[in-house]
């Protein structure tokens, strides 16, 4: 088997369905086809998951991605040891399962960063179990950059699914404190940050659409005058710079517009309830503005249906082959 790269797969909550979908994504044929999967966690967590879930694989814990082993029915598990989780509940929230996830998910990044692996996905955080573990965590975007030393207001978010990819201005911040990040140079750094994205993801000559903020794009200024004053002028900057790039276009009706590569949104809503219509638990989150490739699902812990099996690992595995794809575009470029 010739693999192309060697992707990381932090297993996120120990107590929620991370390991779960991680280990079925680890075994799923196109998986290994395309890469390489390593897991990042704690063997003795993934074991028990493995166990209540039925799944039958032998677990390889290692020291270095180099010492990953081909064998078939075979999971490589970067050893990242959390002795407080191995026996943690399914389904329980707390400070154990919160410095435990923020632990994988650090480890998998120092690896990138290393030139360890080519690049990390990210199974689900579950914030509360992190806030109440005292770690301040707003979503994996700002996490990546504080990791890798980079601005978080330099990061952004891009939901991917099928050819649709989604791009956030704001993120994880109250729709008040969201609208003061709705600045000309952040709405231009996220259209250049998509454009660069795009070009890794292998399109050679990107197209990009911008929403508005307000109903109907301001409507010429009925609705507000943020698109007028900030996004256009951002939008017009950013092109004369040699991206193509048009809007600002009513988020209501923009993702039924065809033609674009992709789409930047203001609000956090205004993508993910998009993404989550069009492609229900099965959209990846690339994190997109930083030195490594990291992408992450786009649906939560499931501590409802931990530990029983049935957890889809349809997006884990969207966002794997989407790396690797990635990978192997950066490769040709």
């Amino acid at each position: 088997m010739t693999w192309n790269s060697t992707i990381a797969l932090a297993v996120g909550d120990p107590a929620g369905i991370g390991p779960e979908i991680c280990l079925k994504a680890a075994l799923d044929p196109k998986v290994r086809a395309a890469c390489v999967p390593i897991l990042v966690g704690d063997a003795g967590v993934i074991a028990r998951h493995a166990a209540a879930c039925g799944i039958a694989a032998r677990i390889n814990a290692i020291a270095r991605a180099a010492e990953a082993a081909a064998t078939a029915n075979t999971v490589n598990v970067l050893a990242c040891p959390q002795p407080e989780a191995a026996s943690l509940g399914f389904g329980v929230t707390g400070p154990i399962a919160g410095r435990a996830s923020i632990a994988f998910c650090a480890a998998a990044i120092r690896a990138a960063t290393a030139g360890e692996v080519d690049a990390v996905a990210a199974a689900p955080q579950n914030e509360t179990s992190i806030a109440q573990a005292g770690i301040a965590y707003d979503g994996h975007p700002t996490f990546v950059a504080r990791e890798t030393g980079m601005n978080a207001d330099d990061v952004y978010l891009m939901l991917c699914f099928g050819a649709t990819k989604i791009a956030h201005v704001a993120l994880h911040k109250s729709v008040r404190d969201a609208l003061a990040l709705i600045t000309c140079e952040r709405v231009a750094g996220a259209i250049r940050a998509t454009h660069t994205a795009l070009k890794r993801l292998g399109v050679t000559a990107p197209r990009i659409a911008v929403s508005g903020l307000n109903p109907h794009a301001g409507e010429g200024g009925l609705f507000g005058h943020e698109e007028i004053e900030v996004i256009k002028p951002a939008i017009e900057a950013v092109a004369g710079q040699g991206v193509t790039v048009e809007g600002p276009f009513g988020a209501d009706t923009m993702f039924a517009m065809p033609g674009y590569d992709a789409f930047v949104v203001m609000l956090h809503d205004q993508g993910h309830i998009a993404a989550k219509l069009m492609a229900r638990n099965a959209a990846a989150a690339l994190t997109i503005g930083t030195p490594i490739l990291f992408a992450s699902v786009a649906h939560g812990t499931g501590h409802d249906i931990a530990g029983q099996g049935v957890a889809d690992p349809a997006a884990m595995v969207e966002a794997v082959l989407m790396l690797a794809g990635t990978k192997k575009a950066s490769s040709r470029a």
